[in-house]
């Protein structure tokens, strides 16, 4: 891989950035509502001196173009703004609650993707079994249902019915001083549900293209010849066919990186997870701008990110791919 290929990927994703950071002040700014109405009816007033007062102080009586050329200025200082309803710069709300955010999504990523590939590789074993026709009938189900509606089907099963997993927040409070073991077991058990929630979509898809990938791959004149000299057939599905078939795997990944990061906010929302998208989502009620572009931003830059380095892994995966620009 070359110095050249990785400075201009990386140059591609900050002009992409730049792109998300304009748009993203352009469709919040065109939204209906006035800011500043909210901010001091939450001041316990709304006269017309107060409200001039409001815009004065944040900004908001400047021109449009001249409030996108000084956040655009900001951003590039690392300044994403200060929050209108919580007083504090937008960083240090984002640093408050990035955590909780890649902690579920990691581990939504880290769950449908074993889980998902495990159930491709045995579906892929016996194409016209019973284990492929589930497989097929759970990713057709699993991919058409909504989110939020799996995760309200978990919480009336898991804690309704069958009070075994918490559903609020992402600690027990009584906890708050308990040794840290504790406190790790019960964020543990707290992200039971909202962890399953975001990652049986995607576990499905996985699952789908796994099954697709394998069943290709072991048609090739490799696998036959590795099953003539008498390997195991764990060897043959593990060891020499899920390696190639795992390419378009490591793709998709990345790619979806980007929709787990969206579907988090839903599942914050339902499972009141203190991440980013609760986040956004009490801020998207406040009408509290800098924080809702700060929140896109950031998750915007994450998803950049993760598409790059799947890039860059993809080519480290695959020699051929070394050579091309």
């Amino acid at each position: 891989m070359s110095a050249s290929y990785l400075l201009r990927r990386v140059f591609y994703g900050l002009l992409l950035m730049l792109g998300v950071v304009v748009l993203n002040f352009l469709l919040i700014r065109l939204a209906p509502g006035d800011p500043a109405v909210v901010i001091a009816g939450e001041m316990g007033g709304a006269t017309e001196e107060m409200l001039q007062a409001i815009r004065l102080e944040y900004g908001l009586d400047k021109p449009v173009l001249t409030q996108l050329g000084i956040y655009v200025a900001n951003v590039a200082q690392g300044d994403l703004g200060q929050s209108f309803f919580f007083n504090q710069p937008v960083t240090t709300l984002i640093g408050q609650r990035i955590g909780p955010t890649i902690l579920l999504v990691v581990t939504a990523q880290i769950l449908s993707i074993l889980l998902g590939v495990f159930l491709g590789v045995i579906a892929a074993r016996k194409p016209n079994g019973v284990m492929s026709g589930f497989v097929t009938v759970f990713a057709t189900v699993g991919y058409a249902v909504p989110v939020f509606w799996t995760g309200i089907m978990l919480i009336i099963l898991f804690a309704s019915m069958f009070p075994i997993f918490p559903v609020e927040g992402m600690m027990s409070v009584r906890l708050r001083d308990a040794p840290w073991y504790q406190q790790w077991l019960s964020v543990a058990h707290h992200l039971v549900l909202p962890a399953f929630t975001l990652a049986i979509i995607y576990l499905a898809q996985y699952a789908r293209l796994s099954r697709a990938s394998m069943l290709e791959v072991l048609g090739s004149d490799y696998i036959r010849t590795a099953r003539a000299k008498g390997a195991s057939e764990r060897s043959v599905l593990f060891k020499h066919a899920l390696r190639n078939a795992a390419l378009p795997i490591l793709t998709v990944a990345g790619l979806q990186f980007g929709n787990l990061i969206s579907g988090a906010l839903l599942v914050e929302t339902v499972f009141n997870w203190p991440g980013m998208g609760r986040l956004a989502f009490d801020s998207i009620l406040r009408r509290d701008y800098p924080t809702i572009m700060g929140v896109l931003f950031f998750a915007s830059a994450m998803v950049v990110v993760a598409n790059l380095l799947t890039d860059l892994s993809y080519r480290l995966a695959d020699p051929r791919l070394k050579g091309q620009s």
